[in-house]
């Protein structure tokens, strides 16, 4: 088994700028995605907060949207694939919002 991060990647509204049902519908699907993968998930992560970049010339140019990150455990990067069926981060189906899939690979 192999270490999987998801790094969530789009426009995701902050939960202070959400209505109280609407916080509490996204929490209620957070916590079934997590109910689902049981210890599957090793980290259910964090969402980020203020964010700056730094390119390799000394500017800071726009920082990109990545929004949080989870950590799965499984077998191969498709099953890692797999677990993010019915993720609350992708139900929006307008293709604005992605999770991107890396192995973390031990140094």
């Amino acid at each position: 088994m192999s270490k999987y991060i998801f790094l969530y990647r789009g426009p995701a509204s902050q939960m202070q700028e959400m209505s109280e049902e609407e916080s509490k519908a996204a929490m209620d699907a957070w916590g079934a995605w997590i109910g689902r993968l049981g210890q599957s998930l090793t980290d259910v992560g964090n969402p980020f907060g203020a964010r700056v970049a730094v390119a390799d010339d000394g500017t800071s140019p726009e920082p990109g949207d990545l929004n949080g990150y989870s950590i799965v455990e499984a077998a191969d990067v498709d099953a890692a694939r797999a677990l993010t069926e019915d993720h609350p981060f992708l139900s929006e189906g307008k293709g604005r919002f992605t999770v991107d899939i890396f192995e973390l690979v031990p140094m």
